[in-house]
C-alpha cells in the first residue's frame, strides 16, 4: 500500500499532483501486470509457460503425489556456514560477514521419481538456504555438473519433450534425443562431461556447481559477475565403489555424519570482462580468479519425509541485498517452474489421507 497523505512539515499536495502521482503507480502496477501475464502466456498461447515446463516432468517422469516434480528423491541436512570474510569487499551479503549463518539444505538426484535407484543416473544435486541474521535468505540449487547442457528454458522444455514416451510405444523414440543434440551444438560441453561421469558412492565425496551466474554488489553498489560451488573437504574427499541397493547415498550420508561434521569450500569465480553471464552451457577459462568465500558445515540429516528441507522451495531468486541475479534465462525459468512444482506439491501435501505418508 502506498501512503499519499503529507509527510510532516511538507504542503499538502495539491490535486494536480495527486492525480499525476496516482496514475503513475497505475501505470507502474500495469506494468507489473502485464509482465506477469506474458511469462504466465497469456499475451500467447503458443508461449513457453512454468506450467508446461512442469507439465513435460510430470509426463516423463509420471505424478508421484507430494514429492517435487525434480529431484524428487532426497535428503534433508543441516549445518552453517561460517565466513572467511574473502567476499565482503564484493558483496554487502551479511552471510560474507557475519561469521556463522544458519544453513538447511537438501542433496537430492536429478529424477522426477522418488524411487529412483541412487546408481541409475551419475548427477548429484545440492540446494541451500542461507538465513542471515537480518531474516534475508540466500537459497541456491547446485549440481555436480559444470555447465548445464543448453542455454534458454525453450531448448530445455524440447529436450524434456524428446525424452517423453511416444503414445504409439508407451517408451520414448530412441532417435529424438540424438537428433535433439544435433541440433543443438551448445551441448558439447555436456556432452563431453557426461561420456566419463559416473555415480559417486557419496553425497560427501561430490564438487556442487551453481552454473548460472549472479552479481555479487558491494557497498558502494560495484557489481561483480560470479559463479559459485562448494568443493569437499577432509572427510568429503574420501570415495569408494557405490554400495549395493537403491538407496546407499541416504546411507553413507546418515553413516558419515555420525562420525562428525562434513565440509565444503565455498568458492565463488570472478568473471573476466566479455565472460559470458547470461548462458550456463558455456564455462569460463580455468585461469579466472576464485574467492574462498567460506566453509559450508554439515552436522545433521534428517528424512526428507518431515525434516525441515521438505516445505522450502529452493528458488534460485531469493537472494539477499548484495547478491543478485543475472539476465540469465534459466534463472527465470526455474523460479517460475518451481512455484508452479511447490503449489502443487503441497495442495497434494494437504490432501493425504491421515494414515498415508508424505514424501514431497
Amino acid at each position: 500500500m502506498v501512503d499519499l497523505s503529507p509527510e510532516p512539515n511538507r504542503p499538502p499536495l495539491s490535486a494536480a499532483s495527486r492525480a499525476l502521482r496516482l496514475g503513475g503507480i497505475a501505470v507502474t502496477v500495469a506494468a507489473l501486470a502485464g509482465a506477469f501475464a506474458y511469462v504466465n502466456g497469456t499475451f500467447d498461447p503458443h508461449r513457453l509457460t512454468p506450467a508446461s515446463l512442469v507439465n513435460v516432468l510430470e509426463k516423463n517422469n509420471g505424478v508421484h503425489p507430494g514429492f517435487r516434480r525434480n529431484h524428487a528423491k532426497g535428503v534433508c541436512v543441516a549445518g552453517y556456514f561460517e565466513s572467511s570474510g574473502e567476499a565482503s569487499a564484493y558483496s554487502s551479503a551479511e552471510v560474507f560477514t557475519q561469521a556463522r549463518t544458519p544453513v538447511v539444505g537438501r542433496f537430492a538426484l536429478p529424477s522426477g521419481s522418488p524411487y529412483a535407484p541412487d546408481g541409475s543416473v551419475p548427477i548429484r544435486s545440492l540446494a541451500l538456504r542461507f538465513t542471515q541474521a537480518n531474516g534475508q535468505q540466500w537459497r541456491t540449487g547446485m549440481n555436480s555438473m559444470p555447465v548445464f547442457p543448453v542455454g534458454t528454458p525453450e531448448a530445455f522444455y524440447q529436450l524434456q519433450q524428446a525424452q517423453s514416451p511416444d503414445p504409439a510405444t508407451g517408451k520414448p523414440n530412441p532417435a529424438a534425443v540424438p537428433a535433439f543434440f544435433a541440433a543443438h551444438p551448445e551441448a558439447a560441453p555436456f556432452l563431453q562431461w557426461i561420456k566419463t561421469a559416473k555415480p559417486s558412492a557419496s553425497y560427501a565425496s561430490e564438487t556442487y556447481n551453481g552454473i548460472n551466474a549472479f552479481y555479487l554488489v558491494n557497498a558502494a553498489g560495484q557489481r561483480q559477475a560470479v559463479r559459485w560451488g562448494v568443493v569437499p573437504l577432509a572427510r568429503g574427499t574420501a570415495d569408494a565403489t557405490p554400495s549395493q541397493g537403491a538407496d546407499f547415498l541416504a546411507q553413507d550420508l546418515v553413516k558419515r555424519l555420525a562420525e562428525g561434521p562434513l565440509r565444503w569450500q565455498l568458492s565463488i569465480t570472478l568473471a573476466n570482462p566479455g565472460d559470458p553471464v547470461n548462458d550456463a552451457s558455456k564455462a569460463w577459462p580455468a585461469d579466472r580468479t576464485v574467492l574462498n568465500a567460506g566453509t559450508l558445515v554439515l552436522e545433521r540429516t534428517q528424512p526428507q519425509d518431515n525434516g525441515e528441507c521438505r516445505d522450502i522451495n529452493y528458488d534460485p531468486l531469493i537472494l539477499p541485498s548484495g547478491i543478485e541475479g543475472s539476465e540469465d534465462p534459466l534463472l527465470a525459468a526455474r523460479s517460475a517452474a518451481y512455484a508452479n512444482s511447490y503449489l502443487r506439491r503441497t495442495r497434494e501435501v494437504s490432501q493425504l489421507p491421515a494414515n498415508q505418508e508424505s514424501r514431497p
